[in-house]
């Protein structure tokens, strides 16, 4: 490190030991995001609507999500339609005129982020899709920093000029932690390339391609369908099965599909959540990526075929 990056380390340091006042409010429909604004204003009132043991697809606009969008500053979503089942109607329940369709107190991430798969037509035989693209690219280590470099323009439009003004410090903090989490992400890539696994949705589809790993079957027949034991069987004749190292669902999946296909091949099931937790090996965004990789890492290189 240089005398310059010396230098503003040493200036960031100071500055995000101050705090600004506590009466910030942000709704955030995930976790993900409750924990970027959380590292960018310390002091800020967070509502999560979601957790790690909830499908974020489908969520009740509860009184108490009412009550708290309608007394934040600002709403922090994906978009790309993940929401599209539950957020319009909290949104329209809240009544609070900031945060409304392009107005400055709804921020999208979608909007800051290259989607994969995108579909020019959806309908219904196609499953649980999304026109916009997959919208679990939270997990995709090359999107997150775009995003909060618009995540901090637009609290620096909604927020008070006090609750602002560390703003940049802390957002040089976080680049610096990013970066940093990155190059122990990327020690993980040679050892994860080229691996195969089984999922359950598309939740981990980001950091799979990001390390290098392909899923080979999908426990899902179409997007946001059950699996169904026709289809189970299915996969049982299919020959990726036998490429495959390790099943990797959710916490808030029906864990029987993937015990079932467990006990007939001998894979062994991984659950990994998909966005941040209240654990501390997951607290954070930085933490859950290196957790997802750390344990994939685990079942990688070897054959893994009844070890369960």
């Amino acid at each position: 490190m240089n005398f310059k990056q010396s230098a503003l380390l040493i200036l960031v340091l100071c500055l995000s030991g101050m705090s600004a006042r506590a009466d910030f409010n942000v709704f955030a429909c995930e976790p993900e995001w409750a924990d970027l604004v959380q590292s960018l204003v310390l002091e800020a009132h967070i509502t999560v609507a979601t957790s790690a043991w909830q499908d974020p697809h489908y969520i009740e606009a509860r009184p108490s999500l009412i009550a708290a969008m309608r007394n934040s500053n600002l709403a922090v979503c994906t978009g790309a339609s993940l929401e599209a089942g539950w957020l319009p109607a909290l949104i329209q329940r809240a009544s609070n005129d900031t945060i409304a369709e392009n107005r400055e107190g709804l921020f999208y991430a979608a909007t800051y982020a290259h989607l994969h798969q995108p579909h020019a037509h959806v309908d219904r035989s196609m499953g649980d899709v999304h026109p916009e693209g997959n919208p679990h690219f939270h997990l995709n280590p090359h999107a997150v920093p775009s995003i909060v470099e618009a995540l901090v323009d637009r609290i620096s439009h909604v927020a008070s000029a006090e609750e602002t003004k560390f703003l940049k410090a802390q957002h040089l903090r976080w680049k610096m932690r990013w970066r940093h989490a990155r190059e122990d992400w990327e020690a993980y890539l040679p050892k994860l390339r080229g691996m195969k696994v089984i999922v359950q949705h598309t939740g981990f589809e980001y950091i799979l391609r990001y390390a290098g790993i392909e899923a080979v079957l999908d426990l899902e027949p179409k997007p946001g369908l059950p699996p169904t034991a026709s289809h189970l069987n299915a996969i049982l004749n299919d020959p990726s099965l036998d490429e495959a190292q390790v099943i990797i669902i959710s916490p808030y999946q029906d864990p029987q599909p993937a015990q079932w296909l467990s006990e007939k091949t001998g894979l062994p099931v991984l659950t990994l959540p998909t966005t941040v937790t209240d654990e501390e090996v997951t607290a954070t965004l930085p933490k859950l990526i290196t957790h997802i990789l750390s344990s994939l890492s685990t079942y990688s290189g070897t054959d893994t075929k009844g070890l369960n």
